[in-house]
């Protein structure tokens, strides 16, 4: 199981732009002794930089490799299919609901919340996933906003149903509704992939 603290080590690091997956090696002693980025683009410099200073917090002795993602129409292909994917995110003023509409395969879920947009979205988000039929044991705890950076990001907390660590997701996006929506897939992202495989 991973810890709280590698937990929030790899959502920084998710959140850098352009990442698409990070990897971890561990010693024998179980600390991170190296961690991989997979990213989008060809300009890996700047963020390498970035990412070391990120990893040096956490794990001073760390090593960090940057590799740019290949671009491999076929697996692209499979894997675009085997994701869940946010289609749109909204939020209707006039009657009170925000809703939210998630592809799986070809199949569509629709969620809807009567909160507002920035609680609205997780819920709406949730309920769009259970509408696609996959059993999601979580609940939310909160989405809130990060006023401390440019953007304001938002992060949203699930709670399990058992009695294991909370999951945490953040994401920026041009409304909160969007922002909240796709921070919980994000917090969710390790337990769909197992889901949908």
């Amino acid at each position: 199981m991973i810890s709280p603290t590698e937990e929030d080590f790899e959502l920084e690091l998710r959140a850098l732009p352009g990442v698409v997956n990070v990897g971890f090696r561990y010693s024998e002693k179980g600390d991170v002794e190296a961690v991989s980025l997979v990213v989008r683009g060809s300009d890996t410099g700047p963020l390498r930089v970035v990412a070391k200073q990120i990893v040096s917090l956490y794990y001073p002795e760390a090593s960090v490799t940057v590799e740019e993602m290949k671009a491999d129409l076929s697996h692209d292909v499979r894997a675009e299919g085997s994701r869940v994917m946010l289609v749109r995110a909204e939020f209707n003023s006039h009657e009170g609901f925000c809703e939210v509409q998630l592809n799986y395969d070809g199949r569509v879920g629709v969620g809807r919340s009567e909160s507002g947009p920035l609680i609205g979205g997780a819920e709406a988000t949730l309920d769009a996933l259970r509408d696609l039929g996959l059993s999601v044991p979580f609940y939310l705890v909160s989405s809130i906003n990060v006023a401390t950076v440019r953007g304001w990001p938002v992060v949203v907390t699930l709670r399990p149903q058992t009695n294991e660590p909370d999951r945490h997701g953040i994401a920026q996006a041009e409304t909160e509704l969007l922002s909240s929506s796709k921070a919980t897939l994000n917090a969710l992202n390790r337990y769909l992939s197992r889901l949908v495989e």
